[in-house]
């Protein structure tokens, strides 16, 4: 549980970090498969939470 915890933490400050890699990764992906803005917006989101949660996981074990 504190292990979880941990990286929630870690991953909170995060999400302000991760908005430009998630902007840029959607960007790429909506040029790719040429997809809407309103999937697109909501791609970024997505992007940024799980991107965020894997640094905090990172940053929780090493």
């Amino acid at each position: 549980m504190r292990d979880i915890v941990l990286s929630l933490v870690f991953a909170a400050p995060l999400l302000i970090i991760m908005v430009y890699p998630a902007m840029k990764i959607a960007d790429l992906i909506s040029k790719k498969f040429h997809i809407n803005q309103q999937l697109d917006d909501k791609l970024t989101i997505i992007l940024t939470i799980v991107l965020s949660l894997i640094g905090g996981i990172v940053l929780s074990y090493y």
